[in-house]
């Protein structure tokens, strides 16, 4: 029987985070930009394995960062 490791809960993996439809629009709304123009993701990407998501949502990753303790990140979900 083999055993699958969960990557989500390695150390080195930052928190990913699927956004509500209406946190997506206050994030576009506050950057002024569109979802086309931020990073991409892919929707078999393993971090996103349990977020249940789809093309077109945005998922907000958490990072630890030495210089201002916690920086966020953002990224749309896109097939692949």
């Amino acid at each position: 029987m083999t055993e699958t490791f969960d990557i989500t809960k390695h150390a080195l993996v930052p928190e990913h985070r699927k956004l509500s439809d209406e946190e997506k629009q206050k994030m576009l709304e506050r950057h002024s930009i569109i979802l086309r123009q931020l990073p991409k993701i892919l929707k078999s990407d393993p971090t996103l394995n349990n977020l249940d998501v789809k093309p077109g949502d945005l998922v907000e990753i958490k990072r630890k960062s030495e210089t201002v303790g916690e920086a966020l990140f953002y990224r749309v979900v896109v097939n692949g």
